[in-house]
């Protein structure tokens, strides 16, 4: 029951079925998300606070930016695989439809100084099982959230005429909540029985980071763009709480409820270092109509080795639960297209790596390599509107191996999504 809790805790902490790898959600404004998030050496825009901070010291009038991001599920299965689960084992999510709000603010303190604030949802989403009490992987999970959000108020400087240089202070925001059932085997049948509910809920609590970002403009058309975002750890304390489930054998029953604090809130302990991201952006002018960027992110996952999971009165003993995540890079790019002064259009395409080993996929989060597709349309009047639609396809993802003494469970997870972008900017 121990590393069962250990691995609910860690699977609320990465439950992200899609989007940036890992558990990062990158679309945080649609300009840049129609580009597929090739926004680095722009960063022209209010979101530029989350993109590049370097882009704030080129802001010449107030802006206030309102956005919104809704995430749409249209795939998300699992096939079963020898020894266990087993070839016939199947399991589907219910669908996300999810959206996550953004909100922007940024203004000129005089020609060289500015500054700005940022509202946005860098990490959140959910995983939830279909047929919870049935499901082949309930014992790891049937429901995994995590909701976080960013405050980042930051002061820009245009340094010189071509160069903007950003700096802001982030407070993250987060909390979790778990759900799965506990299995035990019933020696009057010898089999698997579920005997427990597990609900953990932990407390919204918060961390502090750092970002930094440059902006060299060299030309009209050439611009090369640079940010990093510090690593973030959030201490979490909240209650797990066990609630039996009866079997129909009252002895068995009873010797479970013996060994087991069922009933009760038992204090728990975690921590997560948000990993460190950079990227490095290129645009280039190919007509004065037509722009094209590449961008190449990193994000420092090897932070995300380990997870120690504390009961502080002794409920149950303390674990520490393997994640072994890496280092990895994505690559953008995207084309806009100014058709007229008042309107552009925008296409982009990414390819995003997995941190993830095999080792560690399984029903709390089932996370894979991916292509995206994106399209994006700005107006531009009195107000600007920008709207993006993009088109998320991991890869199939197989598990056929396991870390020293953990527990098998392999099989094939096939996922898909849809991403809505809106930002209105006055």
């Amino acid at each position: 029951m121990l590393r069962a809790l250990g691995a609910l805790v860690l699977g609320a902490l990465v439950a992200q079925p899609m989007l940036a790898a890992g558990f990062g959600l990158f679309e945080q404004g649609a300009k840049a998300q129609g580009m597929a998030g090739a926004f680095t050496a722009q960063a022209d825009d209010p979101s530029l606070l989350f993109h590049n901070a370097g882009g704030l010291g080129f802001v010449t009038k107030t802006d206030t930016a309102v956005s919104l991001t809704y995430f749409k599920g249209t795939t998300a299965t699992f096939r079963g695989a020898a020894p266990f689960p087993g070839s016939s084992a199947r399991g589907e999510q219910n669908l996300i439809n999810q959206p996550t709000p953004q909100l922007y603010f940024v203004s000129p303190i005089n020609q060289t100084w500015k500054w700005g604030i940022g509202v946005d949802t860098p990490f959140g989403l959910t995983t939830d099982w279909k047929n919870p009490n049935s499901f082949a992987g309930r014992f790891l999970s049937t429901k995994a959230a995590i909701r976080a959000f960013d405050v980042n108020p930051t002061i820009g400087w245009q340094a010189t005429p071509t160069l903007g240089i950003g700096f802001g202070a982030i407070a993250r925001f987060s909390d979790l909540e778990l759900k799965r059932n506990q299995a035990a085997i019933n020696p009057f049948t010898l089999r698997v029985a579920d005997v427990a509910h597990v609900d953990l809920k932990a407390d919204l609590k918060e961390g502090y980071g750092w970002n930094v970002g440059l902006l060299e403009k060299f030309s009209d058309r050439f611009s090369v763009g640079l940010s990093y975002r510090s690593k973030i750890k959030v201490n979490y304390t909240g209650d797990a709480r066990l609630n039996q489930i009866v079997t129909g054998f009252p002895q068995f029953d009873a010797a479970v409820a013996a060994q087991t604090p069922f009933g009760k809130n038992l204090p728990v302990k975690t921590s997560i270092d948000f990993p460190d991201m950079a990227s490095l952006g290129l645009a280039f002018g190919l007509t004065p109509n037509l722009l094209l960027e590449t961008d190449a992110n990193w994000t420092g996952w090897s932070s995300f080795n380990t997870i120690n999971i504390d009961f502080p009165r002794g409920d149950l003993p303390n674990a520490t639960i393997p994640a072994r995540w890496k280092n990895v890079y994505n690559y953008r790019a995207g084309l806009r297209w100014t058709a007229s002064p008042s309107s552009q259009w925008r296409i982009g395409y990414v390819y995003d790596q997995t941190p993830q080993p095999e080792e560690a996929v399984n029903p709390l989060l089932p996370d894979a390599d991916r292509n995206g597709f994106a399209i994006g349309y700005g107006w531009t009047g009195t107000h600007k509107l920008d709207l993006a639609l993009s088109y998320i396809d991991f890869k199939s993802r197989t598990r056929l191996r396991s870390f020293p003494d953990d527990g098998d469970f392999f099989g094939t997870y096939k996922t898909r999504a849809l991403i809505l972008g809106a930002m209105f900017t006055w």
